[in-house]
């Protein structure tokens, strides 16, 4: 094997790692080491962040045609950042049992349908739909505890949102205001590993600003018309 060949496949078991992280993060999980939990989440979304861009400058779909990339990051991705997240919402003890297995199931469901989405993104690279960052939603959830009614009814609106006909901000791919998008990201995981550190319970100083990014990247791409 060459060395054209030999790394591109090293970026193949680079983005496989996340499954790995998957892995490491449901066993602390049942342990309910929530935190740690959520670190090897984090871990695996810069895997997700960095090997798309790193498959594409060394062409691996080119190089190595045999393994599909794209399919290697949906079945890592659906561990990520729908299986484990469901997992983490019905066993978290924030919603009592009644709403939390239902919340679980509609988690994975509605999740799964959405990996198998041919249409899931744009041509300006938005997601067409909520794109089922349930990590991000179970995070939130932890971090800011609220009402178990309220948690439960977020998680139907976001999985309705699913399949509606608006657009999310691949923080990332979408060119408009990249650079604050970005800035924007960088920020929330500086705030998200300080929330870590803190056991998930932080005061306000991260709180409030995990909010604001949330409803900042929320808002962007619905206000956004289609080119």
């Amino acid at each position: 094997m060459n060395i054209v060949l030999a790394r591109a496949f090293l970026i193949h078991v680079f983005t496989a790692s996340g499954a790995g992280f998957a892995l490491v993060a449901l066993i602390l999980a049942t342990g309910g080491q929530w935190a740690a939990m959520f670190l090897c989440l984090g871990l695996a979304l810069v895997v997700d962040g960095l090997d798309g861009p790193m498959a594409r400058a060394f062409k691996v779909g080119e190089v190595l045609p045999r393994w599909s990339g794209a399919m290697l990051d949906n079945v890592v991705d659906f561990t990520t950042y729908v299986f484990v997240p469901a997992y983490a919402i019905a066993a978290s003890g924030l919603m009592p049992q009644g709403l939390a297995l239902p919340a679980g199931l509609i988690v994975v469901v509605t999740g799964a349908i959405y990996f198998a989405d041919n249409n899931m993104k744009t041509d300006e690279n938005y997601f067409s739909g909520f794109p089922a960052v349930w990590n991000l939603v179970a995070f939130y959830l932890y971090v800011l505890d609220p009402p178990p009614w309220i948690a439960f009814g977020s998680i139907v609106a976001l999985a309705a949102l699913t399949f509606a006909p608006i657009r999310f901000v691949h923080p990332l791919r979408v060119r408009h205001m990249r650079a604050v998008n970005i800035a924007l990201l960088v920020i929330w995981a500086m705030l998200a590993c300080a929330a870590i550190v803190q056991d998930l319970m932080p005061g306000p100083y991260v709180t409030w600003p995990l909010g604001f990014i949330a409803a900042y990247f929320l808002i962007a791409g619905l206000l956004r018309r289609p080119a």
